[in-house]
């Protein structure tokens, strides 16, 4: 049998590690960095759904969700990673990983973190990788669209197709016919257009660092599209 001065040893030593265990699923991954309008709430895993608030600490597996005309900038802990999203949009943050569900997303890799492995961001159909670029997309129910606002992405299919989008390219997958469309380069005006009326790119206090480069692949864009 076991002395006394064992079992008290075995259960402080499990006490330990259960602490230890419980503060590293409970470690912050992400941060609200600015809600510009509700409704916007968070959900951390295991817990009710509450009102999302700048400043809000987020754990693995939190829910993130949005309705129309809520918005909100997200910070991640590592890699200079951030994302904003809007209008009905939901995503739940797991590790590196974005499970995008519904609405328009936004995400980015600002400058100095795109040493580290690419940024995941997993649709319905499809999961797109990001590494210091930034990615558009926006699942409208009967369409998913993925654009590359400036960088290289690689976009590969649940079906099996891979795709390799450059800076002002979109890529449309097409539910009523099962088929993609793309990758196909916006004209100027369709770029300036979208450039002007994108809830996520306008109306943000907080800083989205690579704007200047989407900024110069506007203004690169053809200004026809090939016939």
């Amino acid at each position: 049998m076991r002395s006394a001065f064992q079992l008290a040893i075995v259960a402080i030593t499990s006490g330990v590690l259960m602490a230890a265990s419980g503060s590293a699923q409970s470690r912050p991954i992400a941060s609200i960095e600015e809600v510009v309008s509700q409704p916007a709430f968070q959900r951390p895993p295991g817990q009710k759904e509450i009102v999302a608030r700048k400043g809000q600490s987020l754990e693995n597996k939190t829910l993130l969700r949005t309705a129309t005309p809520g918005r909100m900038q997200i910070r991640m802990s590592q890699g200079n990673r951030n994302f904003r999203m809007g209008g009905n949009a939901s995503l739940q943050i797991n590790g590196n990983t974005i499970n995008h569900r519904s609405g328009q997303v936004i995400a980015w890799i600002a400058p100095g973190g795109s040493g580290l492995r690419p940024l995941q961001i997993r649709t319905r159909i499809a999961t797109a990788a990001i590494r210091g670029t930034t990615l558009f997309i926006d699942d409208q129910d009967d369409k998913i669209i993925f654009l590359s606002w400036e960088g290289e992405v690689s976009v590969n299919a649940d079906s099996g197709e891979a795709f390799s989008l450059s800076g002002g390219q979109v890529l449309t997958y097409d539910d009523s016919t099962a088929t993609w469309s793309g990758p196909l380069p916006l004209t100027r005006k369709q770029a300036m257009i979208r450039r002007r009326k994108s809830q996520l790119l306008n109306g943000f206090q907080a800083p989205m660092e690579t704007m200047p480069e989407v900024e110069a692949v506007l203004s690169q864009a053809p200004i026809k599209s090939d016939p």
